[in-house]
């Protein structure tokens, strides 16, 4: 079983955060690799994940059902599905909240889950699991601050929060970006 445990600090108030944690779409979109796909006439949704554990990618599809209650600014999530060859099944349950962050005008974002694995591929997935959860947290927590507090504001929170490849790229792209200003004037 991966267990996963995360808060999320963003600057913005509670009310913004949670319009973009309830909507599906928008979390799908903090998401690398994350597509939204069919609705189903219970509520419920089907989606699909591409992740990456080491040189093997695996997509897995889900069938997902959410749960919000915006009076708490709460939701619970369940999925289940599988990878894309059925060599491993799972089931996940979530809970999220969203709640007044450290300093006044922030939000603090709770996920608190459980997956559970069968198949094939569990050794493979659970060895890498922390690595991966570690990227896709801070993927999701940088991508969250942009979609709710903007691109400046997000600029300064995420070096904070960004891996050390993610920095180098942000470094690069600066860097070739000035060469070409110098190169036109």
């Amino acid at each position: 079983m991966i267990t996963i445990t995360e808060d999320i600090d963003v600057p913005c108030p509670t009310e913004r955060v949670w319009e973009v944690v309830s909507d599906p779409s928008q979390v799908v979109g903090c998401i690398r690799g994350a597509e939204l796909g069919e609705s189903h006439e219970d509520g419920s949704f089907d989606g699909a994940l591409v992740v990456k554990f080491g040189a093997v990618r695996v997509k897995f599809g889900a069938r997902i059902a959410l749960d919000l209650d915006a009076d708490t600014r709460e939701g619970h999530l369940t999925a289940r599905g599988n990878d894309g060859q059925g060599a491993t099944r799972y089931k996940a349950n979530a809970t999220f909240g969203v709640g007044a962050g450290p300093k006044e005008g922030t939000s603090r974002v709770r996920v608190r889950g459980e997956i559970t694995l069968t198949g094939k591929l569990v050794p493979l997935i659970e060895a890498g699991a922390g690595a991966v959860i570690s990227r896709m947290t801070k993927d999701f927590a940088d991508e969250l601050v942009r979609r709710c507090a903007g691109d400046e504001v997000a600029a300064e929170v995420a070096p904070v929060r960004r891996s050390w490849w993610a920095r180098l790229g942000d470094w690069w792209r600066r860097v070739t970006g000035k060469r070409t200003a110098e190169a036109v004037r």
